[in-house]
């Protein structure tokens, strides 16, 4: 009797395991299809180019909306996420006036061969490229949320002259201040990634790749010379406050470094203090000085 209760136990385990791996590959991708979107902005009356580009063997999905004259915003997400994380701002209808927007699926996420975790060095040399096949002339600020904040860093660090500014939302960008999370590396390094559902998988895969990759830009810093501006919520449990006086310290050399911090808000202030970040953008110079 505890014989046949044994194996249907474990079979109930292998059945269970079998439905949550088909479960965790197929759900959770924290994206939505072209088609969904492009009704969603024409909904709103708003054109909007959907684009996917090859870029050295990679697939790279991103989207713009906004006069193709104005300077743009470029947004970057954090993990996991996809360019839809900034959809609300690319309607705004203030920004648009001032800005054209591109908002881009990271590489591993959303369409832009979602699944592969890419290590930072690479994300910002390919997003680079999606900047110049952009390009109209016209002044392009750097926008990066959590992940998306070294990303921005490491593109500014690559051409420090291609950008106008960067603001970095709840950025994580300091080495030291990284939780250790040593739980990441066994669903990374171990057969345990199966288990990982949907963008959960990349994501977790590019954490553990970043506590590493941010040592190298840290030597950077120097190089940047263009207005950097650091918003964050003092209650952010996922990326300590600390890093915006990490920034500040690798900045020193620069005068042009602004801080906004916001009492009580946690770590998802794009979306939860949509007023404070619009608010900022709307202040980006138009022109280059």
């Amino acid at each position: 009797m505890l014989f046949k209760k044994n194996r249907k136990l474990k079979w109930s385990i292998l059945i269970f395991l079998s439905g949550w791996i088909i479960f965790a590959q197929s759900c959770m991708k924290f994206r939505i299809d072209d088609s969904e979107a492009r009704r969603s902005f024409e909904e709103k009356n708003i054109p909007a180019g959907l684009v996917t580009v090859k870029i050295q063997g990679f697939y790279l999905h991103y989207v713009k909306t906004g006069i193709d004259s104005l300077p743009t915003l470029f947004f970057i997400h954090g993990s996991p996420g996809s360019w839809d994380a900034y959809r609300t701002y690319m309607m705004d209808t203030a920004l648009l006036r001032r800005f054209r927007m591109i908002s881009i699926d990271r590489p591993g996420f959303g369409y832009s061969g979602f699944g592969n975790a890419v290590r930072l060095p690479e994300q910002a040399f390919l997003i680079n490229k999606i900047v110049e096949r952009e390009s109209n002339r016209q002044p392009v600020h750097l926008v990066g949320h959590s992940i998306g904040g070294p990303v921005i860093v490491r593109m500014a660090q690559d051409y420090p002259t291609a950008y106008a500014s960067l603001t970095i939302l709840a950025g994580s960008i300091s080495p030291g201040d990284e939780p250790k999370e040593y739980w990441r590396y066994l669903f990374t390094y171990s057969p345990l990634k199966l288990l990982m559902p949907g963008a959960f998988k990349p994501s977790n895969d590019e954490i553990v790749y970043f506590k590493e990759d941010l040592h190298s830009i840290d030597t950077g810093y120097s190089i940047i010379k263009i207005p950097v501006t650091f918003i964050h919520g003092d209650a952010d449990k996922f990326v300590t406050v600390k890093n915006v006086e990490y920034g500040k310290k690798k900045l020193a050399h620069n005068p042009d470094v602004k801080i906004i911090i916001i009492p009580g808000a946690g770590h998802f202030i794009p979306w939860q203090h949509y007023a404070v970040i619009k608010q900022h953008l709307m202040g980006l110079p138009k022109k280059l000085d």
